[in-house]
């Protein structure tokens, strides 16, 4: 099985990825925004993609989340752990905390393409479970044995970005339950 791992700001590279080989790819949605490193972490084939691009030239609002996600599709990508720098909207979830995410609130006003489905293809994908159960129940336990202060379970708010919140709105998210806000999940 291939883990897919995107990066987010900040990480823009795996340096423990070994047999690294970077390949460029196309697909029906352009190219992704960095090339893919292929590789072995912990013995794992492991395919690394920096979001933002090597330099962290693209902003939220312009990545091709589409390409990135079938980019890692070619490539034979099974499970793939999306890392995101987040602003915490619970005194409880200190900066430098992890937490396993299992809701999303998608506040990107339509503005980014967020569907595979077009061009004559018509389908519903059930949404009310996103994240990979299985997935989510290794990272947890992968990151309480590494010691890393983990929160298990939260929604993630997606702002369309690069503009933060406001303090009204973070407010408003919190009534709602919300635990972070960033600009680049779910999509």
């Amino acid at each position: 099985m291939v883990i897919g791992i995107i990066g987010g700001s900040g990480l823009y590279d795996l340096e423990e990825l070994r047999e690294r080989q970077c390949l460029t790819c196309d697909t029906d949605w352009g190219a992704p925004s960095a090339p893919l490193v292929c590789g072995k972490l912990n013995g794992r084939e492991v395919v690394f993609l920096a979001r933002h691009g090597e330099s962290h030239q693209i902003p939220p609002h312009r990545v091709n989340y589409r390409a990135n996600i079938f980019g890692m599709k070619k490539l034979g990508v099974s499970w793939i752990i999306s890392i995101s720098a987040v602003g915490s909207l619970k005194e409880e979830i200190p900066p430098g905390d992890m937490v396993l995410i299992d809701q999303f609130i998608d506040r990107t006003k339509g503005v980014r393409a967020t569907t595979f489905f077009e061009g004559g293809i018509v389908a519903h994908v059930a949404f009310a479970d996103p994240v990979c159960e299985t997935l989510r129940g290794f990272l947890l336990e992968s990151a309480r044995e590494a010691g890393a202060n983990t929160h298990d379970r939260g929604t993630y708010v997606c702002m369309e970005g690069p503009a933060f919140s406001t303090r009204a709105e973070s407010h408003l998210y919190r009534s709602w339950g919300a635990s972070v806000i960033g600009m680049t999940n779910p999509t």
